[in-house]
């Protein structure tokens, strides 16, 4: 089990050789994996970021943490003459020099620097960030906050059978200098900590910004000199029919453009993984077994088609195409002159509602005779669903390049004997990559699934999606994280059509065909007897040939986990006892 604590998570291995109360090893059948984490429908973090209480309530609480904006020199990379500009072209003018600075974390150091600034930050916001970034000296460095307590914590869950922590390793922390500038300090002192306590590490490249999305606890921004560019072409971000823009991620339309200081994101990506890789050498495969790589808003493979955090969109609104930018537009405009319809590429369907629409509110997505249905429908949800998996490719195939470049380590996959006495034995890279799938559940009892369509999923009552995006993660021999997996259909209104249920297994049996493993998490941090009860019936399947999940990611390592330890290490032996099991778990042949 993998346990997330803004970014910690607790897994659980289905090695046989697995050994100890944290690999669950009692299950007769492939024990599950759990993280624990904490978030409403999409975690923002690891590093450790703890949840908050609302008092007596028991309601989770999401606060951002305190940003404080003050003049600062121009970085490093921009006036060092020793910079290596071999592989980037730095314009002459320098990015502002009032960029916003934000504090990131939630461990406290023995600093009585450090702790005069937190204390001051607490004030406003008591839920801070493990790795957090803070001005010295006249730069930025990483260090970690209250270090003791997540002494106590990771001490705790490996008594009570955590196997591992999930991480997000966030680019506008590391890469804030600059360009190629990295600082994977703190990281390496959060992955010492965590390894001196036995606990594994699932480490997820957060490619996006932290604060827009539901649940959201702190406030991390894209890299400063990525911001800057933006403020001279807001066209790098998502923007949608109205021409607003969503800076938490950069547009996949522009992909392969050398436009961030001589560099493609893509690109970008890579760079940041190999450094990982380097830095972070002698742990992969023992102390890291997992790379996420991070596709999108909230670190998922989506558009951001339903921006809570900015109060566009609101539950269960089918969501808007995001698809305006000039980038997405001229890549519209060759696929609709291919296709023989020019007039298809000026821009997304005009009837498909606005971010809070119902369904049979719209032109585009009513249940008969929805335009979603008709030539032009079919054709630019083929073509934004399919810039979505372009997407995914391209960065999935660079992280497997600099992964599996001489000298990574490797794990032994398989022994093959031949006729003629020759052994072959087959190699892959000792820490697998992974990516991240939204559990967009509502509207899913629709027959356009309207919801996902918007998101980039193209699934609708005849079209299977997630058989593709498995499909191409098989052939890169890369993982899937699902969320959603403790919602019940019946905690939902009827008017919004949602099947969480429904969804996960239509995901859970996409992946077991295509030999994909399946990784799944909680998406509001729960501990009651009928969300336990679900994440359970999700973990082990609901009958003997149905796929399940073989890890699970519990959200949050916090406060509030801690306040229900109980309910929580209850269910922790529930995963790990047959007998304490529900009885339809044995009843299907389980174990």
């Amino acid at each position: 089990m993998l346990l997330k604590d803004a970014g910690l998570s607790s897994q659980h291995s289905r090695s046989p050789g697995c050994t100890g109360a944290a690999c669950l090893a009692n299950c007769r059948s492939a024990a599950p994996t759990a993280h624990l984490c904490d978030r409403r429908r999409r975690c923002p973090s690891l590093q450790t970021e703890a949840t908050l209480r609302s008092g007596s309530s028991g309601r989770d609480v999401s606060v951002s943490s305190a940003v404080a904006e003050r003049q600062v020199t121009a970085p490093e990379w921009a006036v060092d003459p020793s910079f290596d500009v071999a592989e980037l072209t730095v314009p002459d003018t320098f990015p502002p020099q009032d960029w916003p600075q934000t504090y990131h974390s939630d461990f406290e150091k023995d600093d009585v620097e450090l702790n005069s600034i937190l204390d001051r930050i607490d004030q406003d916001s008591p839920l801070l960030h493990t790795v957090w970034l803070i001005q010295r000296d006249g730069k930025q460095v990483s260090v970690i906050k209250r270090e003791k307590a997540l002494d106590v914590g990771l001490r705790t869950l490996r008594k009570a059978g955590v196997e591992g922590v999930m991480v997000d390793v966030w680019w506008g922390i590391v890469e804030e200098a600059g360009p190629t500038k990295y600082d994977f300090s703190a990281y390496r002192r959060l992955f010492q900590k965590v390894a001196e306590h036995g606990l594994k590490i699932q480490a997820v490249m957060s490619f996006h910004a932290a604060g827009g999305n539901v649940g959201d606890t702190c406030k991390i921004p894209l890299p400063p000199w990525v911001l800057h560019v933006g403020e001279g072409n807001p066209d790098i971000y998502y923007t949608d029919r109205s021409r607003r823009r969503n800076r938490e991620y950069i547009s996949l339309g522009c992909d392969t453009l050398p436009l961030f200081w001589g560099r493609s994101p893509v690109q970008i990506y890579q760079a940041f993984i190999s450094a990982f890789l380097d830095t972070f050498s002698d742990m992969l495969g023992t102390v890291v077994t997992e790379i996420t790589v991070g596709m999108g808003p909230a670190g998922e493979l989506r558009y951001p088609s339903y921006p809570e955090g900015d109060g566009r969109w609101r539950f269960p609104g089918v969501g808007e195409f995001q698809c305006y930018d000039k980038y997405m537009l001229a890549e519209l405009r060759k696929a609709a002159d291919a296709a023989g319809q020019p007039e298809w590429g000026l821009e997304g369907p005009h009837d498909a509602g606005t971010y809070n629409s119902y369904t049979w509110e719209t032109g585009f997505f009513r249940k008969h005779g929805g335009n979603w249905q008709s030539d032009y429908g079919r054709f630019f949800l083929d073509w934004y669903s399919g810039m979505l998996l372009q997407h995914a490719q391209r960065v999935l195939s660079a992280a497997s390049l600099v992964a599996s470049r001489p000298g990574r380590p490797r794990q032994l996959v398989s022994v093959k004997q031949h006729q003629t006495g020759d052994v072959e034995y087959s190699f892959e890279p000792a820490c697998p990559l992974g990516i991240k799938l939204a559990g967009v559940h509502w509207w899913f009892k629709s027959r356009s699934h309207a919801a996902e369509l918007t998101a980039g999923y193209y699934n609708t009552c005849d079209r299977n999606w997630y058989a593709d995006v498995m499909g191409m993660l098989a052939s890169h021999n890369a993982r899937a994280s699902f969320t959603c997996v403790e919602m019940r259909d019946c905690e939902h209104p009827p008017e919004a059509r949602c099947s969480p249920q429904g969804l996960l297994e239509q995901v859970v049996n996409a992946a077991a065909a295509a030999n994909v493993p399946l990784a799944g998490e909680n998406a509001l941090q729960r501990y009651d007897r009928y969300a336990f009860d679900r994440i359970a019936e999700s973990a082990f399947g609901q009958n003997a040939r149905a796929g399940h999940l073989q890890q699970l990611t519990f959200l949050r390592m916090g406060d509030l986990m801690f306040d229900n330890w109980d309910a929580f290490s209850q269910f922790l032996n529930r995963l790990r006892t047959p007998e304490e099991l529900p009885p339809w778990a044995l009843d299907h042949g389980h174990f």
